[in-house]
């Protein structure tokens, strides 16, 4: 195909995706489906030029006065592809192109755009999330939306059971791998750019042999947070994919007890593979209509709970999850977070430690559910971040994108990472 036949595709993607209320992942392996024509590099193309729209979604409807799939196209071809507006025109005159571009559109490709526009345009968020962004970054709002607007590199967690960084950055040189940030397993390949092909890295026979999980360098801290060592007894109480199971059982160098459970078993499916590719040997996973198990376990020295969430510190790699987010979704996540709350809490042992965790950048996800956690569990009290991170990753700790002293948010402008939320809290002996 080429690229007008590929901009006329993503415009008949979106408008999928906005009609039928879509994840724009259906909507694109279905039109890849029905055009069995298109190859894997236009796939991607097409792929990466939706994403874009969806990540810039609130700058192109700006600049072009239009929030309709055909417009949004040609905004983020002009701010995100920096096209110019006379390659734009040239590109949708052409065979299978999108068709002639309009008076009302060669002007809006033209024009530069606004510097005094809304955080939220700015920011490329809904607007309707404008009072919790700021209060959690003030004026910094629309940068960190701005951040979370953009393309995600891929970071990798070196697997210390079977490897070291340093073969990971060998193995890895031919694709320009680098030390990720902050954390000292991460491993970076950062994006390509434009319609380039991303590294599959999970095709590489360091893969197969269980050198590494894609995992992002904020996820990787939140498990080093945790502190576990060798011996004790641990329960990753929202395993999902075993992410962070599998940092864990790495961490305690396959020596003690670790138990991942997860109510949704479609979550928790994938789990076994990766343990088996992992070497780890300390994993016990507890189905998901098994929870009742959990209370006859005793107490664990560790309870760590990734909590359900909006998902809004991880835009940057599901960009159409921020269009779709909604009050009551909101509301739901908050809820589900203060029950796996209370159901860890009672699952720490005294003196042992409560590891809370989202991949959301928003305060009534995070700060706000800490703080009433607290208030209703005194027999709790937080460790604050700074101190957790000397004695478990050492150095000088980086600094909490929400200026808290107590809790760590990291975040992409600020860190270079997925947005993460961590909070470590101590039962009383």
């Amino acid at each position: 195909m080429r690229m007008a036949g590929r901009v006329a595709a993503a415009i008949e993607i979106l408008t999928d995706v906005f009609t039928q209320h879509r994840p724009a992942s259906e909507a694109l392996k279905d039109w890849g489906k029905a055009h069995r024509f298109a190859g894997s590099t236009d796939r991607h193309a097409i792929g990466t030029l939706v994403y874009d729209v969806l990540r810039r979604r609130e700058t192109a409807a700006s600049r072009m006065g239009d929030g309709r799939p055909r417009a949004l196209v040609l905004g983020a071809l002009r701010d995100v592809w920096n096209m110019s507006a006379a390659e734009i025109e040239t590109l949708c005159t052409e065979q299978f192109g999108p068709g002639v571009l309009t008076a009302k559109e060669k002007a809006a490709l033209e024009r530069d755009l606004r510097d005094d526009l809304p955080a939220h345009i700015r920011g490329d968020f809904p607007e309707w999330l404008l009072p919790s962004l700021t209060e959690v970054f003030g004026d910094r709002a629309a940068v960190e939306g701005a951040a979370l607007a953009e393309r995600a590199p891929i970071d990798m967690r070196v697997n210390t059971l079977k490897a070291s960084r340093a073969q990971l950055l060998e193995a890895f040189a031919k694709h320009g791998a680098k030390a990720g940030p902050l954390s000292p397993l991460s491993v970076r390949i950062e994006q390509p750019g434009g319609d380039t092909r991303n590294i599959n890295v999970e095709v590489e026979p360091a893969h197969g042999m269980g050198w590494f999980e894609v995992q992002d360098s904020a996820s990787q801290i939140a498990a080093a947070l945790s502190g576990v060592t060798a011996g004790e007894s641990v329960i990753d109480l929202c395993a999902g994919a075993g992410g962070k199971t599998l940092a864990l059982a790495a961490l305690m160098n396959n020596k003690g007890r670790l138990v991942a459970f997860d109510q949704d078993k479609h979550r928790l499916r994938p789990i076994f593979d990766r343990i088996n590719r992992s070497g780890a040997t300390c994993i016990e996973v507890v189905a998901a209509d098994e929870g009742d198990k959990l209370k006859d376990m005793g107490g664990f020295d560790c309870v760590l709970i990734d909590a359900p969430c909006s998902g809004s510190g991880a835009w940057r790699r599901k960009p159409d999850a921020k269009w779709r987010l909604q009050l009551k979704q909101l509301e739901q996540r908050q809820k589900d977070q203060r029950e796996v709350l209370e159901q860890g809490s009672q699952l720490v042992k005294a003196g042992g430690r409560l590891i809370y965790i989202t991949c959301s950048v928003l305060p009534d996800e995070n700060t706000t559910q800490v703080k009433a956690f607290l208030a209703s569990h005194k027999n709790f009290k937080i460790i604050p971040y700074t101190e957790q991170w000397k004695h478990t990753i050492g150095g000088e700790p980086p600094i909490s994108a929400d200026g808290s002293a107590n809790t760590l948010l990291l975040t992409p402008a600020r860190h270079g990472t997925d947005g993460f939320f961590v909070a470590v809290m101590q039962k009383s002996v």
